[in-house]
């Protein structure tokens, strides 16, 4: 349950009512304006997290940057937005949802400017690291908020335009950054990739009032132990992710592994002890005990993995063996951006027919995608039909717009309004997670396979190789409940 911060109390019948129904939405539900606002700092955090690569070359020259802070630059980032997102969403369910994501977004915006001026490459890396703190800060309330005002039709719609902002921003970080490096827009540069986060933030924070202010009735207690353990076990997690293929995988970088099993092993006897003492825990076992959550969450893995594997491997075969640029090999993406976005609008209607099938339909159609890519790949190498790939690449999206946002909406259909921000916080952490292990282990394996076999040979296996995360999802989308 929830409550409306900054409104007065209800009365009448109306209250009554909503005494009864603890989730139910705060009547004034959520607007377009509302919405927009939300989804424009979520749609900044996405796009930071792929803008930057077009201009590591250039900011290499600009600061001297050596490789392993270049690294930072990119995974630093990513690293304190993955580690922040489950305690930014406590916070929010804590301190109200609206509250943390202008403070989040204030802070993005800040680090944004930052990053822009920085004057060394240490400056930056150290700007980047907590604009991924900013980041965890504000996105865990996107879906919270969305979670505690609409029911229906209406949740199905923004859940749709969240997924939508997902996919879409990840495509359109690696376009922008490659169309506003090349533009050099007022001789800036580099730093403009950052610099166009500002005017954005700062409009979408004049409008912030706009958004419903919710929270959960009882402020939830703090957990140290668990955000503790919680933060080590992610921590190690990253940077085997991260770290592995640079390094070339030491011994000692997999005993990371084992650390974090250990701290997760903890992690879960510890929010146990305290959830059955009547405590706060920062990870609550009975919301992720929830069938739609737990069965969701086993499909969201292997559909995240396989998608930042296929954009990570996309990047290194345009740009490393078809010639393309950053901006045009982004640029090939755009069907996949168009079907993605028009087949997110009519995602609702089809789920409402389908029911729990319609994951299974886009697994099925993202599996023949891949496989028409992986048969164009293989036939006409090295010049592949360009109309061919943009269809599979088209087809892959139309199967992605079918099966995330209907993810979205099954994981957290059984979690408590009260409970939003946490379960938010633990979804988008488990889909930034595999998201990051499918580029590492998609681009790993694409790099090792074409040192012993021909390019294309690699390439056509990675890529059949994906359309097998899309059988997984497919085996798993049988035992989904219906999305709510």
């Amino acid at each position: 349950m929830t409550k409306r911060e900054g409104l007065p109390p209800l009365t009448g019948p109306s209250a009554a009512q909503q005494s009864r129904v603890g989730t139910a939405p705060a009547a004034a539900g959520l607007t377009g304006i509302a919405l927009m606002v939300v989804l424009t700092g979520y749609a900044l955090s996405i796009v930071d997290a792929s803008i930057v690569n077009v201009a590591l070359s250039s900011i290499s020259d600009d600061l001297n940057g050596g490789a392993a802070a270049l690294e930072l630059v990119v995974s630093g980032y990513g690293l304190t937005y993955a580690v922040g997102l489950v305690l930014g969403g406590r916070l929010g369910d804590a301190f109200g949802r609206r509250r943390l994501y202008a403070w989040g977004l204030a802070a993005f915006t800040v680090t944004s400017a930052l990053c822009g001026l920085a004057p060394t490459i240490e400056f930056l890396v150290a700007a980047r690291l907590l604009q991924g703190a900013a980041a965890a800060m504000l996105v865990p309330q996107v879906l919270a908020t969305i979670q505690a005002v609409t029911a229906g039709q209406a949740r199905a719609r923004a859940i749709g335009m969240y997924g939508a902002t997902a996919a879409l921003g990840m495509v359109v970080g690696q376009i922008l950054g490659g169309l506003l490096v090349s533009l050099d827009v007022a001789g800036m540069g580099w730093r403009s990739v950052f610099a166009i986060n500002v005017p954005i933030g700062v409009a979408a924070l004049l409008l912030v009032r706009r958004v419903p202010a919710t929270r959960a009735d009882a402020r939830p207690g703090f957990d140290p132990v668990g955000t503790v353990l919680f933060g080590v076990t992610m921590v190690c997690l990253l940077a085997v992710i991260v770290a592995g293929p640079d390094l070339g995988w030491p011994l000692w970088l997999w005993s990371l592994l084992v650390v974090a099993a250990a701290t997760a092993l903890a992690l879960v006897r510890a929010e146990r002890a305290l959830e059955a003492r009547g405590g706060s825990p920062l990870l609550s076992p009975s919301v992720l005990s929830h069938p739609g959550m737990r069965r969701g969450l086993a499909a969201m893995v292997p559909f995240s993995a396989g998608f930042g594997a296929f954009l990570f491997v996309y990047a290194l075969v345009a740009q490393g063996h078809f010639g393309l640029d950053g901006l045009a090999s982004g640029g090939v993406l755009v069907p996949f951006a168009a079907a993605f976005f028009v087949v997110t609008l009519f995602t609702p209607r089809i789920a409402a027919a389908l029911g729990g099938r319609i994951v299974t339909l886009g697994a099925l159609v993202q599996c023949a995608g891949l496989l028409l890519l992986a048969l164009v790949i293989g036939l006409g190498w090295p010049h592949p039909s360009l109309a061919l790939v943009l269809a599979g690449i088209g087809c892959y999206g139309v199967g992605a717009a079918l099966t995330g946002p209907t993810l979205f909406r099954m994981i957290l259909a059984d979690v408590p309004a009260a409970q939003a921000g946490m379960g938010s916080g633990v979804l988008v952490t488990s889909q930034q997670m595999a998201t990051a292990l499918g580029a590492t282990v998609g681009g790993t394996l694409y790099v090792s396979l074409s040192g012993w076999l021909s390019t294309v040979t690699a390439a056509v296996l990675v890529v059949v190789l994906l359309a097998c995360f899309a059988v997984t999802v497919l085996l798993i989308s049988l035992k989904l409940p219906d999305p709510r």
